[in-house]
């Protein structure tokens, strides 16, 4: 497996064969980023390098020389830009190449989880570039790396191997962890990572100046994950204004620390009123395992929401139910605005809640699921047909997404 390709790789070979727009490739640190996009580039350059610096600073005309687009060849160059973000004037030095070379060259960006901010900024560059947002392994990708039917969308479901399962249950999705299984490796990178994210990339772009009070902030959160996310709560916990700990939440969802799954209404400002729930991106370090499991799926629902929509299948969201009588859904998945599927997450088997019937008879999904963590696969489609609630493996579930 170290070796073999990934999803993304199926992504951007797609994307390079049908269209001249850039391609933008965001995620989280250490998620595989400039690895499975240089198996892809004819040139990559480097900001961090400084040779490759200076000659981005030299211009277009001279970067276009030196790549050979004036040269005749069997197949359009690709060039990967990486780190360029931290180039002031990144998105005109870009928005200059591809203006006057986007039919003799093809453009591929990435760089740390800070592009998705900058890029932000203004839409100098709308309509050059389509974004694609790269996620750790999941169990569909363990599976098979290919590219979903885009008239089904999900998979037919596949069996993941129990030691594969059992390494992205303890050691996680991102690579490096994933692929060496070793749980003193694994504790050591995920030190380094969260130290790295919290002193350099939050600290560097948001200029945050109370390191101290946002570690705590970062470690209250590490225990909070499947849990709402009460604001006046975590500000008298960590000694700032309600405005400040939703600001440096926000900053963390920036970086990949974690992600907000709000409740789903059809009002959508009926959501943005409610607390959402917070997740973490990486669940192996997660001690309560009924938070880890609902985490794990959580994150896999998350990266096929995502990837539906960077491949343009639709519109998806991914929110959660709660009404006032306190009846709650882990999870609704929404398609073009119309609730899809259902799914309550389980680490053992147990008896039916009554919730997940009651809100697929209130909002009319055709699917509800009970997601068992702790369960064998079984070889059956859980998108069949339309019905009432079923008890389904996460294994064969997530083997069916992204």
């Amino acid at each position: 497996m170290e070796t073999a390709p990934r999803l993304y790789d199926a992504v951007l070979a797609e994307h390079l064969a049908n269209h001249r727009q850039m391609a933008f490739v965001s995620g989280p640190r250490q998620v595989g980023k400039t690895t499975t996009c240089r198996r892809h580039a004819d040139e990559y350059r480097n900001w961090d390098n400084l040779d490759d610096r200076q000659l981005m600073l030299s211009g277009p005309a001279e970067l276009a020389r030196r790549l050979g687009v004036h040269r005749l060849s069997e197949a359009v160059p690709v060039a990967l830009f990486d780190e360029l973000h931290k180039f002031p004037r990144w998105k005109m030095f870009l928005k200059g190449v591809y203006d006057t070379y986007a039919d003799r060259l093809r453009i591929v960006v990435t760089g740390s989880s800070r592009l998705d901010v900058y890029r932000r900024g203004g839409d100098s560059l709308m309509g050059r570039y389509f974004s694609y947002r790269m996620h750790p392994f999941s169990v569909a990708e363990i599976v098979s790396r290919e590219l979903p039917d885009p008239e089904r969308v999900v998979r037919p479901p596949g069996t993941v191997d129990a030691p594969d399962f059992g390494a992205l249950w303890l050691h996680g999705g991102y690579p490096e962890p994933f692929l060496k299984r070793d749980i003193r490796f694994s504790r050591r990178w995920r030190s380094l990572r969260l130290r790295q994210l919290v002193r350099e990339d939050v600290r560097d772009l948001t200029q945050v100046q109370h390191l101290d009070q946002l570690e705590v902030l970062v470690q209250r959160l590490g225990r909070g994950s499947a849990r709402q996310l009460v604001y006046d709560r975590l500000a008298r916990d960590v000694r700032v204004s309600v405005e400040t700990a939703r600001r440096w939440v926000a900053a963390l969802c920036d970086f990949h620390l974690g992600f907000l799954v709000r409740p789903w209404f059809r009002n959508v400002s009926r959501s943005l009123r409610k607390e959402p729930k917070w997740y973490l991106r990486d669940w192996a370090d997660i001690e309560d395992v009924g938070d880890k499991a609902e985490t794990f799926v959580a994150c896999h629902l998350l990266k096929a929401v995502d990837g539906w929509n960077d491949l343009g299948l639709g519109r998806f969201d991914l929110g959660y139910l709660r009404d006032k009588e306190k009846r709650e859904v882990d999870f609704v998945v929404v398609r073009d605005g119309e609730p899809w599927f259902l799914a309550e997450v389980k680490h053992r088997a147990g008896a039916m809640g009554p919730s997940l019937r009651y809100f697929q008879e209130q909002i009319g999904a055709p699917f509800a699921f009970q997601v068992v963590v702790d369960a064998e696969a079984v070889d059956a489609d859980c998108f069949a047909a339309p019905g009432p609630p079923l008890v389904v493996p996460a294994r064969t579930l997530l083997s069916q997404l992204l």
